[in-house]
Formats: structure tokens, C-alpha cells, sequence
């Protein structure tokens, strides 16, 4: 999918840091001078000066009186890697405002959409989509995740993106929003949909089994999906069954799922754990 690659092509430009490179051009895009400089490796900040050609960043180093079509001057300032937001929710806030402004103004350049996503859809969760549109209201034109995100590409967006598949979107597809469980040609239906949007570019399977439709899934269903995505190189990440006296058995769940299916897995909401393990006081920020 296009607007992933995209995304992720530039989150690397962005994320790792350039040693000095001579001026590509004689006249810079954008040149942004003693500032800060906070590479991303790791390694201690250093006053430097960068170049700006389209969306590569083309020197990095001293101060060489580099021109530009624009200037900033950073003095005083931090310039960083954009930062990734690992678990957004903009997906419908970009019908009402592509810039995204709450998180770019906050120096996030990378919105993660996961947990649910935009497609893949059927007709009738396409119907129900625009049923319970609330103050933000756009029409659904597509059906899978990858023709979602060309929306956003054509709409044109501020902030690169990049989505994970929902496993309760993918089981609402197939089997609504009941609590049943699939025969097996549906769980053969759930697994195509998933290789699909992998396809398509999704990083991985996501979940969020404390929730309906999402926690009517049982573990075998969820290797069984896992293991599409393992297929492609993605990985499964779940917010937990439980966040209070079944922790660990949501944890255990989730190892399962991992070894079984040969997906790395990734667990969300943290704090909830930690203030499962040390009580709300002590877990408190």
C-alpha cells in the first residue's frame, strides 16, 4: 500500500540521524540553523545546522552559510526526529481537520491508527459507519483498509500514517457484532480478510479484547488471525483482557497467542498494569 510505504519511508528519513553531507542543492528548501540538534540515536544533543530538499534532510553539520528558500533560526531550540504517536485514534478527526494539529503541534509526525480500523467493511457496517456519525460527519466510499488510507492520501493529510488490521473489525465483517463464534469456512473468511489488508500494508493484527465485539474473541480465533499476519512480517498487539485480578491470565493469553501464531506481540495500556500491580497511587505518573 502507498501511503504506508510512504509513511514509513519517511519516519526512517526522519528517525535516523545523518553524518555530514555536503549541500545537494545550491539554494536549500529549507535550512534551519543552530539549533539543538537531538538525532535519535541516543547520543548526547550538539549545536548544529540541517538542510531541508523536499522531504529528505540533506546535510546535517556546522553552520556553512547554506542558502535557502526559507530560514529558521533554532538558537535557543531542540530539533528533533518527529515523534510516533504508537496508538492514535484520528481516524475520523481527519474528515474535520487533516492537519491533526493536536498532536503536529506537539511534534508528531507519524499518527499509529490501531486497536479497531477503518476497513476491512461490508455493507452494512459501511451503513451503520454513517448511522452513528456524531458532529463529524463524512461519507464512507471505501471498503478495505488500503482504500481508506488512499482516501487520506488523496484528501491530504499533515501527518504520515501508518494502521494495523482491528481483528474486531475483521470478526464484525464476517460474523456482526454478536457474541458467537465461527465455523470454520468463517474463520477461513477472517483469515483472508486479514492476509488482505496486510497486503494492503497494515503493520500487524491489533485488538482490544476488554471491549465488545472484540473480547467475544477466543484465543484459538486469535492465533488464527495472528498467523496471517506473522506470514507477512507484522506482529500482534492487544489491549488486554483484563486489567485488574485476571492480569495474569491476560498476559498468559497474550504469550499464547504470540508462540502459537509466530507474530511478535506487543501489549498496550501499561498503566493499567502497572496500577493492577502497585495500586492507582503508586502508578500514578
Amino acid at each position: 500500500m502507498r501511503a504506508r510505504r510512504a509513511a514509513v519511508a519517511s519516519g526512517l528519513a526522519l528517525l535516523f540521524a545523518l553524518p555530514a553531507l555536503a549541500g545537494a542543492a545550491d539554494v536549500h528548501d529549507l535550512v534551519v540553523i543552530d539549533g539543538l540538534v537531538y538525532d535519535g540515536s541516543g547520543r548526547a544533543p550538539r549545536q548544529g545546522t540541517l538542510a531541508i530538499d523536499g522531504d529528505r534532510i540533506t546535510y546535517l553539520g556546522p553552520r556553512h552559510g547554506l542558502r535557502a528558500r526559507r530560514t529558521i533560526d533554532a538558537h535557543g531550540q531542540a530539533v528533533a526526529p518527529g515523534f510516533i504517536n504508537m496508538l492514535a485514534h484520528p481516524e475520523v478527526s481527519f474528515f474535520a481537520d487533516g492537519r491533526a494539529l493536536s498532536d503536529l503541534t506537539q511534534g508528531v509526525t507519524l499518527e499509529v491508527l490501531g486497536e479497531e480500523s477503518m476497513g476491512p467493511l461490508n455493507e452494512e457496517m459501511k451503513r451503520l459507519m454513517v448511522q452513528r456519525q456524531i458532529d463529524i460527519r463524512f461519507p464512507v466510499t471505501w471498503t478495505t483498509l488500503g482504500e481508506y488510507l488512499e482516501v487520506l492520501e488523496h484528501r491530504g493529510i499533515s501527518p504520515n500514517v501508518a494502521s494495523f488490521v482491528g481483528a474486531p473489525t475483521v470478526r464484525t465483517n464476517v460474523l456482526g457484532e454478536s457474541d458467537v463464534q465461527p465455523s470454520a469456512a468463517q474463520l477461513d473468511q477472517m483469515r483472508h480478510l486479514v492476509h488482505a489488508a496486510m497486503e494492503e500494508g497494515a503493520l500487524g493484527l491489533t485488538t482490544m479484547l476488554i471491549y465488545a465485539p472484540a473480547a467475544y474473541a477466543r484465543t484459538p480465533e486469535l492465533v488464527a488471525l495472528a498467523r496471517e499476519t506473522a506470514r507477512c512480517g507484522g506482529i500482534y498487539t492487544a489491549h488486554l483482557r483484563s486489567e485488574g485480578d485476571h492480569i495474569e491470565e491476560a498476559l498468559d493469553e497474550t504469550l499464547q497467542i504470540a508462540r502459537a501464531s509466530g507474530a511478535p506481540a506487543e501489549i498496550r495500556a501499561d498503566a493499567a498494569v502497572r496500577e493492577a500491580y502497585l495500586g492507582a497511587e503508586e502508578a500514578r505518573p
